[in-house]
């Protein structure tokens, strides 16, 4: 679902950006581009393919991101912020809600005294999984039917589900999501996935099969006590269908906080940081 908000014009919020891109900057220095991410739109994947991972039962995660231009639809061809709020209300069922800013000038705001990120589009994502890891052969994978902005709100018609042509509904699409995991003991958790992904829209298509696959770092027992506070630290590789991208995620402070990164097609980089909070 997509509304527009508009905030008063000379206001502060270009500032309060760059301080959180600062922000963002230094813990991206601790984490020496390394790890493992939620997935940059704010539901748990990789960095755009889907996953059938899912977050602990009555987990609330809250996170923000800085989105290079090149990894956005094409309707920002300017770099842009997201944030959104994510709750997993079951072991099976996360749901996530998520704005991405406009610029004034995109909207064609500025001759009424508008400037900077003025606007957003929000939508709305649903995960539901169809079959636990494990369930039925130790081999078996996990599986997730997922959906994110999944209505198009076309002439304000916020009840049409088949998005398609131009209108809003920019970061729509239907998957179907496998997962499994390998334990290689001392050696690393390995987490192979794949996925069918699939929207008809005219531009921003999407109709074609992703794969991916993460590493989970071994961390020593006997590190220093600074080094303690991490929770895990994974590097990841996908093929999200149109193009391969890498990057990672550190976790620290037992999962409640995560770092992301990514290098869109390996060379345009995307940061982002959450909190998590787990009610269970």
């Amino acid at each position: 679902m997509e509304k527009i908000v508009t905030l008063p014009p000379n206001t502060d919020f270009d500032k309060l950006m760059k301080r959180f891109i600062l922000l963002i900057l230094c813990c991206l220095c601790l984490c020496i581009d390394k790890g493992y991410a939620q997935y940059i739109d704010g539901t748990t994947g990789l960095l755009h393919m889907p996953t059938a991972d899912m977050q602990r039962d009555k987990t609330l995660m809250l996170g923000a991101g800085y989105l290079r231009k090149e990894a956005t639809p094409s309707k920002w061809y300017y770099d842009t912020w997201n944030y959104y709020l994510n709750v997993t209300f079951f072991p099976w069922l996360e749901v996530s809600y998520t704005c991405v800013l406009f610029t004034a000038k995109s909207l064609g705001l500025e001759p009424y005294g508008y400037s900077g990120y003025t606007n957003q589009d929000r939508h709305f994502s649903a995960r539901l999984r169809l079959w636990k890891e494990g369930w039925w052969k130790p081999w078996t994978p996990q599986i997730v039917l997922g959906v994110n902005d999944f209505t198009s709100g076309s002439g304000g018609d916020y009840t049409n589900f088949g998005v398609d042509g131009d209108g809003n509904g920019y970061f729509n699409r239907y998957y179907l999501a496998a997962t499994k995991h390998l334990d290689f003991l001392n050696w690393g958790k390995v987490g192979v996935h794949a996925a069918y992904v699939y929207n008809k829209r005219n531009v921003d298509k999407l109709n074609g099969i992703a794969l991916g696959a993460d590493y989970a770092v071994p961390l020593p027992v006997n590190r220093h006590k600074l080094l303690k506070l991490l929770h895990e630290v994974k590097v990841m590789a996908e093929y999200d269908s149109k193009g391969i991208n890498i990057g990672g995620n550190l976790s620290i402070w037992e999962d409640h906080f995560n770092v992301m990164m990514e290098l869109y097609r390996c060379k345009y980089p995307s940061v982002g940081i959450n909190f998590k909070v787990h009610l269970k």
